[in-house]
C-alpha cells in the first residue's frame, strides 16, 4: 500500500459499494447493529469468544479490502488513543487532507465512531455505512460460518466508508492490537501511547504481554512512533520493529515534549520530533498527559508525511481542538470536570491535572489543605462509578480521595457497571489512612449522582465525575458538554 497520500481537494461522496442496502433508516440500522453480539459489553465474560481476525478477514475480502485502498494511522495504547486519534485527524484536516476516523467507544452517540474531519456521519450516512455491510453479511456468514460481531460490523462500515469519503484513515484499536478487529489495515505509520496495566485480563496477565499485543499492530515497513519509555516494554517494540523492518522513534529520545506552561484555557507546549523543535504551541487542553498526546500526534503525522510540518499548520489545526470527555470543564458555580479515567495510570494524570488546573491537591502548599474543614459552599466532591473488571478501590487509591470533601458511588446504564453498593465499599477501602475521609454516599443514577454532587459542592464548590467512560458520557448529556 502506498504510504504517498491521496490528491487533496474535496474526496468522492457516498460508500465503496454500490448497494442500497435492506436497512431502511436510521433507526433500523441501530436495530440491526443491536442484534449483534457486543463484545464491549460481554468483557471478561464466559460468553466471550476466542480471539481471531478470521471473521474480519473475510468480510473485507467481499468487501474488496477497502482498507488497502487509503493509507491509514493505526493507534494502541493503553491510555491517550482516543485523544491521540483527534488530534492527528485536526492535524492531517489542517493540511487538506479529509481524514476519515474510527474511534471507540462513543462518548454521545454511537454516529461518534465513525467520522470524517472529526465530524461523526449524519444519521443518514450512518444508515448507508451500516447498510453496505448488511448488504454483504449473509455472505461472510456463508463462507467463515460466524456472524461478526458489533465491532467488527462497526470497523468494517467505517473502513468501507472512508475508501471512497477520506484521504487518509485514524483508526483506534478497540484493545490490544494482535487481535483487535482493526488489525486488518496495513498503516503506514503505528503509534503506541504508552502500556500500563489494564485488561491484563484478556492481554495479559503480564506487561510484556500487552506489549506484545499492542506491538501486533506493526507492519511490515512502518513508521512505529512509541510513547511508552519503559526500556524492557520498549524493548519488546523494538524486536517487533527490527522483525518487520520497521522504523521505531522512541520517545525521550527521538521525540517528546521538552517544555510546557499553563496557559489561559489550556497550555503552552514545546515539543521535537526527528524533524525539529517546535515551541510554545497554544494547545486549549489539560495536563502533562495531554502535552503528550499532542506530541504524539504531531510526531504519528510527520512520519506519515515524511517531513516537518509546518508550525503555521500546526497552529491551526491545535488551537480549536476539543476532547470531549478528557478533563472536560463544562459548567461553573459550581465547576464540574467530566473526565473518562477508568484505570489507575488514567487517575494519575487525572489527580496531577486537578492539582495543576485547579490547585486541588492534598499539598498544602500547592493551595489546599486536607486537614482544614472545606468552608461551605466550596466543598470537593467526586462522582464515580466502574465498569467490571476495572477495579475501583485501585483507581481511587492513585486518585488520591483525601482531596475529595465527598464521594458519590453511581452506575452508568451499562450491563459492565460495578453496582453502586461495590463501588461505595471500594472507596471506603481506598479512604483508610486518609487524615481526613470523605463522605461516601451511593446514589443509582448518574444524573441524580451529580445533581447531588452539585448541590453538596456549592456554587464555588468543584464536581469531578470520572471512574468509567460510560459514567463520563451520561454525566455530559445532563450537563450538555459540546458533542463535538
Amino acid at each position: 500500500m502506498s504510504r504517498r497520500p491521496r490528491e487533496t481537494g474535496a474526496p468522492d461522496a457516498g460508500p465503496n459499494s454500490s448497494a442500497s442496502g435492506p436497512l431502511r433508516d436510521y433507526e433500523a440500522a441501530l436495530d440491526w447493529l443491536d442484534s449483534h453480539i457486543d463484545l464491549e459489553r460481554l468483557l471478561g465474560s464466559p460468553e466471550a469468544t476466542a480471539p481471531t481476525l478470521d471473521r474480519m478477514w473475510t468480510l473485507m475480502g467481499i468487501l474488496g479490502d477497502p482498507q488497502d485502498s487509503v493509507p491509514a494511522i493505526h493507534i494502541t495504547g493503553t491510555n491517550g488513543k482516543g485523544s491521540t486519534a483527534r488530534l492527528a485527524a485536526a492535524l492531517l484536516g489542517a493540511c487538506g487532507l479529509a481524514a476519515g476516523s474510527y474511534t471507540s467507544p462513543h462518548i454521545e452517540r454511537v454516529n461518534d465512531r465513525i467520522s470524517v474531519a472529526n465530524e461523526p456521519l449524519d444519521d443518514e450516512s450512518f444508515a448507508l455505512a451500516v447498510s453496505e455491510i448488511a448488504v454483504f453479511e449473509p455472505m461472510a456468514i456463508d463462507r467463515c460460518g460466524e456472524r461478526p460481531n458489533y465491532f467488527e460490523v462497526m470497523a468494517a462500515a467505517a473502513y468501507n466508508w472512508f475508501a471512497s469519503t477520506a484521504h487518509v484513515n485514524v483508526i483506534e484499536v478497540g484493545m490490544g492490537g494482535r487481535w483487535d478487529a482493526t488489525n486488518v489495515v496495513d498503516a503506514a505509520v503505528a503509534v503506541i501511547t504508552n502500556i500500563s496495566a489494564d485488561h491484563l485480563e484478556i492481554i495479559g496477565p503480564t506487561l510484556a504481554d500487552v506489549a506484545s499485543e499492542k506491538a501486533g499492530i506493526i507492519s511490515p515497513g512502518a513508521t512505529v512512533v512509541c510513547g511508552e519509555t519503559s526500556p524492557d516494554l520498549v524493548e519488546i517494540v523494538a524486536g517487533v520493529a527490527a522483525e518487520t523492518r520497521s522504523e521505531l522513534w522512541r520517545r525521550g529520545v527521538d521525540w517528546d515534549v521538552t517544555a510546557r506552561r499553563p496557559a489561559i484555557g489550556g497550555q503552552l507546549v514545546t515539543v521535537f520530533t526527528p524533524f525539529g523543535e517546535r515551541s510554545d504551541h497554544f494547545v486549549p487542553l489539560h495536563g502533562a498527559h495531554q502535552a503528550v498526546n499532542v506530541a504524539t500526534a504531531i510526531c504519528s503525522v510527520e512520519a506519515f508525511f515524511g517531513r516537518r510540518l509546518d508550525d503555521d499548520v500546526v497552529a491551526a489545526a491545535l488551537e480549536d481542538v476539543t476532547l470531549p470527555a478528557r478533563f472536560e470543564i463544562v459548567a461553573g458555580q459550581p465547576t464540574v470536570v467530566i473526565d473518562g479515567a477508568h484505570n489507575p495510570a488514567g487517575a494519575v494524570s487525572l489527580r496531577d491535572t486537578l492539582a495543576e488546573t485547579l490547585s486541588i491537591c492534598a499539598d498544602a502548599t500547592a493551595g489546599f489543605d486536607e486537614s482544614a474543614p472545606t468552608s461551605r459552599g466550596s466543598a470537593r466532591v467526586l462522582v464515580i462509578g466502574a465498569n467490571r473488571p476495572h477495579d475501583p478501590a485501585a483507581f481511587c487509591e492513585a486518585l488520591d480521595l483525601g482531596v475529595f470533601d465527598a464521594v458519590v458511588a453511581t452506575a452508568a446504564s451499562w450491563p459492565r457497571a460495578t453496582p453502586p453498593s461495590d463501588v461505595v465499599d471500594a472507596v471506603g477501602r481506598a479512604a483508610i489512612g486518609c487524615d481526613r475521609p470523605p463522605e461516601i454516599v451511593p446514589i443509582a443514577s448518574v444524573d441524580d449522582a451529580v445533581r447531588w454532587a452539585a448541590d453538596r459542592a456549592g456554587a464555588d464548590g468543584t464536581v469531578v465525575v470520572s471512574g468509567s467512560l460510560y459514567v463520563a458520557a451520561e454525566a455530559r448529556r445532563l450537563l450538555g458538554g459540546d458533542p463535538h
